[in-house]
C-alpha cells in the first residue's frame, strides 16, 4: 500500500509539473503575441510619409486623446486595426486548423489545404469581375468558403477516409484556382490587378468594422470549441473509442465543422487567402504539448496568432517603402512544415 501511494504521489507530481510547463507555454505565447502586436504597430507603414518615431507611436497608444490628429489617424485608425487583425485571424485559423486535424485524424488538414482560401478567392473574383463592390466581394468570398466547407463535411459523412478527404480538398483547391484563372482570362487589367491583390492575402484593407466582425465571430466560436476539449481528446483515440467513452461523435463533428467553417470563412473573406497558418500553428502546438486537447487547441490558436503577427512585421520589412503580400510570407513560412508533415506521414503511415 505504501509503495502504491508513493507511486501515485510521484505520478501526481509529474502530472502537475507537466501542466505547469504547459501553462507557462501559454503565458509565454500570450506575451509574445502582445509584443509582436506592439512591434507590428511600431513597424513603418508603406509610405515614408507615414513613418513615426517609436516614442510618438507608444505615446499615442498609451494616451490617444493627447496625440496630434495626424499621429492618431496613422496609429489608431490605420496601424492598430491591422496589427490586431493579424492576431485575431491567426488565432482563428490556428483554432480551425487544429480542430480540422483532430476530427479528420489527419495532420495535413487545414482551411488552406482543403481549399477554403481558394474557394473564397473565386467568390471574390466573381464580385470583382461583375463590379459588385467591396461589400459583395466579402459576401461572395464568405459564401464560397462556406460552400467548400459544406462539401468537405458531406464527403466526410459518406465514410470517406481522412486521406481521401484531404485529397478531395486539394482537388477542390485546384478546381477553384482554375476557375479563378478563367475569370482572370476574361477580366480587364484593373480587375486582374484587384483579383491578384486579393488572392495574395493582405491585412491592409482592415478597418475597425471588419476587425470587430472577425473578432466577435472568433471569440464567440472558439470557447464553444474549447469547452469540448476532452471530447476531442477522446476522438484522437479513434471514433469507436470515443463512442465507447460516451461521446456523440457525429454530433461533435457537425458542431465542429459548422464552427470552423464560420471562423475560416469570416477570416478569409476580409483578408484574402492566407495559407499555412492553420497547418503550421497546430504542428508547433503538437510538438510543444502533444495531443491533450485542453492545451493543444488554445496553444494552436496562440501559435497561429504569433506566426501571423510576426509575418505581418516581416511583410513590412522585406521591401522598405512597401508592404509585401502577407499571403506570400506565410506560404514561405508554411512550406517547410508541409513537407515535414508529408515526410512524417509517409514514414509512419499517417496518424491513424
Amino acid at each position: 500500500m505504501a509503495q502504491n501511494k508513493l507511486k501515485n504521489d510521484s505520478s501526481r507530481a509529474v502530472y502537475a509539473r507537466l501542466n505547469r510547463r504547459k501553462y507557462a507555454i501559454i503565458v509565454a505565447l500570450c506575451l509574445f503575441c502582445f509584443f509582436a502586436c506592439v512591434g507590428d504597430v511600431l513597424t513603418a507603414a508603406a509610405s515614408p510619409a507615414y513613418r513615426l518615431s517609436t516614442r510618438d507611436v507608444l505615446s499615442c497608444l498609451l494616451h490617444p486623446t493627447q496625440a496630434s490628429a495626424g499621429t492618431y489617424v496613422i496609429v489608431i485608425k490605420m496601424r492598430l486595426p491591422i496589427a490586431l487583425m493579424a492576431l485575431v485571424v491567426g488565432f482563428s485559423l490556428g483554432t480551425a486548423g487544429a480542430t480540422m486535424q483532430t476530427i479528420l485524424h489527419n495532420p495535413l488538414a487545414s482551411p488552406y489545404t482543403l481549399g477554403v482560401g481558394t474557394a473564397a478567392g473565386f467568390g471574390a473574383s466573381i464580385a470583382i469581375v461583375l463590379g459588385l463592390g467591396s461589400v459583395m466581394t466579402s459576401a461572395l468570398a464568405f459564401a464560397f468558403a462556406m460552400l467548400i466547407c459544406l462539401m468537405i463535411y458531406l464527403l466526410g459523412r459518406t465514410n470517406v477516409n481522412s486521406g481521401s478527404l484531404v485529397l478531395s480538398g486539394i482537388a477542390c483547391l485546384f478546381l477553384f484556382q482554375a476557375l479563378q484563372a478563367l475569370l482572370q482570362y476574361g477580366a480587364s487589367e484593373d480587375q486582374n490587378q484587384s483579383i491578384v491583390f486579393w488572392s495574395f492575402g493582405s491585412l491592409q484593407r482592415t478597418d475597425w468594422m471588419k476587425l470587430l466582425i472577425t473578432a466577435v465571430v472568433t471569440f464567440v466560436t472558439t470557447p464553444l470549441i474549447f469547452m469540448d476539449s476532452w471530447k476531442y481528446t477522446a476522438l484522437t483515440m479513434g471514433d469507436e473509442k470515443a463512442v465507447s467513452l460516451g461521446v456523440n461523435v457525429s454530433g461533435l463533428k457537425i458542431k465542429a465543422f459548422f464552427l470552423i467553417s464560420l471562423m475560416a470563412a469570416v477570416s478569409v473573406c476580409f483578408t484574402g487567402s492566407i495559407g499555412f497558418i492553420g497547418l503550421a500553428g497546430p504542428h508547433i502546438a503538437r510538438m510543444l504539448v502533444g495531443e491533450d486537447q485542453r492545451f493543444y487547441l488554445p496553444i494552436s490558436a496562440l501559435c497561429g496568432a504569433a506566426i501571423l503577427s510576426a509575418a505581418s512585421i516581416i511583410s513590412k520589412l522585406i521591401q522598405p517603402g512597401s508592404v509585401f503580400p502577407i499571403g506570400i510570407v506565410t506560404s514561405i513560412i508554411g512550406v517547410p512544415f508541409f513537407f515535414s508533415l508529408v515526410i512524417r506521414a509517409n514514414r509512419g503511415g499517417g496518424r491513424r
